[in-house]
């Protein structure tokens, strides 16, 4: 997921039909001086003159929602793997955790991003990973009790516990891509669009992954 970090802004036209918020349209900068060689001020006033420019494009009320809301829902899932190392977990495990905290680590910092540029508000991602987003409780969050749950379990338990929650946390993340996708007019933004659908992709391939360590976990435990 890293990749999208480094999607160039001027690639960011697409076209939208319904209801679309824009952000105010900033004053030009002035022509730098033509001296052969662009300066690295030049470079660095075109390359903000082009993120302003990509925040003119037309997206919806159901994008925004959707990048403020998956940032609280990838802080949890952060939380959650953080635990992974401290807790007893299986090497599995934990390289799984890891996976999950760099993706979404860089994933997080995207999100932020777009939202600044869009003049929106950027929720604190420290805080954000407490179940609720802008329509309330989003789908796979974890409840206080089964955060404090994860927390209290250690080794083989930990690591039972742990992934079926993440299955049900990733399900999460899933359902809120088909919601945005059924939204009408959203993901018209090309960043938005790839960004969730590469969550799709991703959070569906691992939760099979996921789904398939479970199995064995409980398989050995059954046959003690």
């Amino acid at each position: 997921m890293t990749r999208w970090i480094a999607v160039s802004w001027l690639a960011l036209g697409c076209a939208g039909q319904s209801a679309p918020v824009t952000a105010p349209t900033p004053a030009a900068d002035p022509a730098p001086a033509r001296t052969g060689q662009p300066s690295q001020e030049a470079l660095e006033r075109g390359i903000a003159q082009a993120r302003a420019d990509s925040a003119r494009y037309p997206y919806t009320k159901a994008d925004i929602a959707f990048m403020t809301g998956m940032i609280g829902h990838h802080a949890q899932a952060i939380t959650m793997a953080q635990m992974a190392a401290t807790h007893g977990a299986r090497p599995e495990v934990v390289t799984l955790a890891g996976r999950v905290i760099n993706a979404q680590r860089d994933e997080i910092a995207l999100m932020e991003n777009w939202l600044r540029d869009r003049r929106q508000p950027v929720p604190d991602a420290a805080h954000a990973g407490m179940g609720h987003g802008p329509g309330g409780m989003m789908p796979g969050m974890l409840t206080p009790e089964q955060m404090a749950q994860l927390d209290r379990a250690r080794g083989p338990e930990f690591d039972e516990l742990f992934l079926r929650l993440m299955i049900q946390h990733h399900n999460g993340a899933v359902r809120m891509v088909k919601d945005l996708f059924d939204s009408y007019g959203a993901a018209q933004d090309n960043l938005v669009f790839k960004f969730a659908a590469d969550v799709n992709i991703d959070q569906t391939t691992e939760i099979a992954r996921m789904e398939k360590l479970l199995f064995s976990i409980i398989t050995q435990k059954n046959s003690k």
